[in-house]
């Protein structure tokens, strides 16, 4: 995650981050169990990512913004961060 989160989530920060594989969804909501609020602050109220996050699996980037159906494996790395946008 990008040092931003943590500000907002300070129990994250410094740790390697172990939940199970699944779904990007399901990889989020572990990480809500163990911060909560967390997913508040990536998804919108509709279950999608917020527009200014961005999410990658393994390095390549979420192809599945909406429903986050892409998996992540047992042994894959989710990347989290805040996009910016602007000119």
């Amino acid at each position: 995650m990008t040092s931003h989160l943590y500000r907002f989530f300070p129990d994250l920060e410094g740790r390697e981050i172990r939940v199970p594989g699944g779904s990007v969804a399901e990889v989020l909501r572990a990480v809500n169990d163990i911060a909560p609020g967390f997913t508040d602050y990536v998804l919108d109220e509709r279950g999608a990512l917020r527009r200014h996050v961005l999410v990658a699996v393994n390095k390549r980037i979420l192809v599945d913004r909406k429903t986050l159906a892409d998996r992540v494996p047992e042994d894959g790395t989710l990347y989290i961060f805040q996009a910016l946008t602007g000119g």
